[in-house]
């Protein structure tokens, strides 16, 4: 990420891991940090923030390895100050100045809006750590966005924090918290500030984004942001199937700025592992709820996420995997191999054996592989309106996405970045399509 600024005094280099809602992080820390200068460059750099997550196998060890390359540029350069942000922060704390002595930061994702406070003791010589789950608001301590530097059309805006479902697998409850949900008015206002930057769509994120409650429901928080002028796309992400209400289905329906995509994890199609990941639906109750969604808006693409070698998990628990995605037809889906998360509950019990899990984890992708593409192929000859976000690699051509969430490449653009155009969809890619502009 890059901000430019004139005559900068100090130089920031972030890293960001992980989900969306890190990237929303790493923008916020930025503009919290006055007298620093976003560079791409490390080596340039006089305060580097990793923004980690994890989520995943190993996130810790990857981490401290990333310390390990950044220790070498604080001996060439050893006024560099290196902070550790993010989840791995909050679950390792004060181990990480134990291990790597290079640090001089670490901070929780519930704690970043002390940043400038902790940053000044950088300054005095100091050493910062803040892994606090605070009583006050971190985001009401934070400034506006400002209007000063325009930015890409399509932005993240964080609504909701943490989860109080406890899945089995995740370490989120411990390291985002319990589940807080902002006030609607600072969304809205938030909101507003990111249009008069050149936003035209936002993605609302939150751990359980559908159980949003700051004041007002999710549903009714997106017909709200539909009133504001100049902000011409709504998406959220990522949705619980228990908290996918009947009014937000019907938002669906009657609310033209919400795009026809949805990612809705199921993560098996085992009512006895779903059972055992502590996950309170079942894969009929998930049917059902599809076909409420479709019902609302027969053009939705849905979106999933799947675990497979889940301990204790069966060759017969993973074909009723295969079968719910037979069912659903997904456009994307992500898929993982189980990886043990110290401290949650599924870590103490029979794991699966990994040659297995692998086998699985590639006739899963396979299969929704062949799903995505079959769905992609299905676009061509289709008009779509695509929002445009930066300069394709070919000469004269441009790329956004559509408004079901496919990479689109414009071929001889007359188009500029911010602008929504009428395409034709021409071709489609592993990865994307490619259009023409309807003139």
């Amino acid at each position: 990420m890059s901000r430019p600024s004139p005559d900068p005094q100090k130089k920031l280099f972030i890293k960001t891991y992980g989900c969306q809602m890190n990237v929303y992080d790493s923008e916020r820390m930025a503009e919290s940090l006055e007298g620093y200068a976003l560079t791409e460059r490390a080596e340039d750099a006089d305060m580097i923030l990793l923004n980690t997550c994890h989520i995943r196998e190993k996130a810790a060890e990857k981490v401290y390895s990333e310390l390990g390359r950044m220790k070498k540029l604080k001996t060439a350069k050893p006024d560099l100050k290196i902070g550790v942000a993010g989840c791995v922060a909050q679950a390792e704390g004060a181990e990480i100045m134990r291990r790597q002595p290079a640090v001089d930061l670490v901070v929780g994702p519930q704690s970043y809006h002390r940043l400038p406070a902790m940053e000044a003791v950088l300054q005095g010589g100091g050493r910062a750590l803040d892994t606090d789950f605070p009583e006050e608001d971190k985001f009401a301590h934070l400034k506006g966005r400002g209007q000063a530097a325009r930015r890409a059309p399509a932005a993240f805006l964080t609504v909701q924090e943490g989860c109080d479902k406890f899945c089995a697998f995740c370490v989120v409850p411990y390291t985002r918290g319990a589940e807080v949900s902002r006030p609607a008015e600072r969304v809205l206002t938030e909101a507003r500030e990111l249009v008069e930057r050149g936003v035209r769509e936002v993605t609302l994120l939150g751990q359980n984004v559908n159980a949003y409650h700051g004041g007002m429901t999710l549903a009714q928080l997106v017909r709200a942001l539909a009133k504001i002028d100049g902000l011409e796309r709504i998406r959220y992400t990522t949705s619980h199937p228990n908290d996918m209400d009947d009014d937000l289905i019907a938002a669906h329906a009657d609310t033209d700025k919400l795009m026809p995509y949805l990612h809705l994890p199921v993560q098996s199609g085992s009512d006895r592992i779903l059972k055992r990941m502590n996950r309170s639906h079942t894969a009929e109750s998930y049917l059902r709820l599809i076909e409420r969604i479709r019902d609302a808006r027969p053009d939705i693409v849905m979106s999933g996420d799947f675990i497979v070698g889940f301990p204790e998990e069966t060759e017969a628990d993973f074909q009723a995997t295969l079968d719910l995605v037979e069912q659903i037809r997904y456009g994307y889906a992500y898929s993982f191999k189980y990886s043990t998360r110290p401290g949650t509950p599924a870590a103490e019990r029979p794991q699966v054996d990994p040659a297995e899990a692998d086998d699985r984890l590639q006739r899963l992708q396979a299969l929704i592989t062949r799903q995505q593409r079959e769905i992609q192929q299905s676009m061509v000859g289709r008009d779509l309106t695509v929002l445009v976000e930066k300069k394709g690699r070919e000469a004269g051509q441009m790329v956004g996405k559509s408004e079901y969430l496919h990479a689109v490449h414009i071929d001889d653009a007359t188009a500029a970045i911010g602008d929504l155009v009428p395409v034709r969809i021409t071709a489609a890619m592993t990865n994307s399509l490619t259009a023409r502009e309807r003139r």
